[in-house]
């Protein structure tokens, strides 16, 4: 298993993924989520957003056999159900700050 860590360079992406730096490289002008980051210099870093963005990217192409067109709505898609459904951690932050508020009314009387 690889050590979790905030960026990866292609080499480490192609360990993990078993994909080659070319195929990453051509998946990146494809799909518009996956843009890596870049620093001051031309070095592609990859976050764990990526990494699991190109195994779904591979799952849809290698083992459902989807189009590159077809896999791209599919990801479109996924995004736009994601979006409509608060994050958990937006959840709990709402919590936290209803729970706060409480507190707060408490304090005041």
């Amino acid at each position: 298993m690889h050590k979790a860590k905030l960026y990866y360079k292609i080499g480490e992406v192609c360990e993990i993924t078993g994909l080659k730096p070319s195929i990453i490289r051509f998946w990146e002008r494809e799909f518009r989520q996956l843009k890596p980051v870049k620093f001051g210099s031309n070095h592609r870093y990859y976050t764990k957003d990526h990494l699991k963005i190109l195994q779904q990217i591979k799952e849809l192409l290698y083992t459902e056999k989807m189009t590159i067109d077809g896999a791209k709505r599919k990801l479109e898609e996924d995004n736009v159900r994601s979006a409509k459904q608060p994050p958990a951690e937006d959840n709990i932050i709402h919590e936290v700050r209803s729970e706060l508020k409480k507190i707060l009314d408490i304090l005041k009387h």
